[in-house]
């Protein structure tokens, strides 16, 4: 083993299982949703997961072989861009269709809460990160978890009011300007 230390490594492994347990539960969720809009969030992000579990594996890897932390995991990056934007455009898509069952609003208010504890623990990790390349990973991966976090509650307020969704989301004002 290299002189990495070992909170970096015991990092990625609670990060690890804390992602496949995300990434299972996108899945099952994006199976029993109802809703066509919540299907489609909880796939893509099931699929961040993925990215998330592939760099996190690929970081791990390297330093158990006795390597250093390095910006390869860079290259592992999601498709869909921002999540904002995304969402907006499935909105207006599925802008037809915003009502969704009782389980479905359940699975997105376990979706916030799961996301909300992930940024509390890279936040938590980001403080005692010493190495430049780690900091800027856990950096990373909160960015990236406090946007899963947005697109879930934007998610849960289009399906339990979308009018507000829209109001919010659409820069409208109320005087008709």
């Amino acid at each position: 083993m290299s002189n990495t230390p070992e909170s970096s490594l015991e990092m990625l492994d609670k990060a690890l299982e804390m992602e496949k347990k995300g990434k299972d539960f996108y899945e099952k969720a994006a199976v029993n949703c109802q809703n066509e809009l919540g299907r489609e969030v909880f796939q893509t992000l099931k699929r961040d997961e993925d990215v998330h579990i592939a760099r996190i594996m690929d970081i791990y890897n390297n330093l158990t072989k006795g390597g250093q932390w390095s910006s390869e995991w860079k290259a592992k990056d999601f498709s869909h861009g921002d999540l904002t934007a995304f969402f907006s455009d499935l909105a207006h898509k599925h802008r037809n269709q915003t009502t969704a069952d009782a389980s479905d609003i359940q699975a997105l208010e376990i979706g916030i809460d799961f996301e909300l504890g992930s940024v509390t623990f890279y936040e938590q990790r980001l403080a005692a990160a010493e190495d430049t390349l780690e900091r800027e990973f856990i950096g990373r991966m909160v960015v990236e978890e406090k946007s899963h976090h947005n697109i879930l509650q934007d998610a849960k307020l289009y399906l339990t009011d979308p009018s507000s969704w829209f109001q919010e989301h659409e820069r409208g004002g109320l005087d008709g300007a």
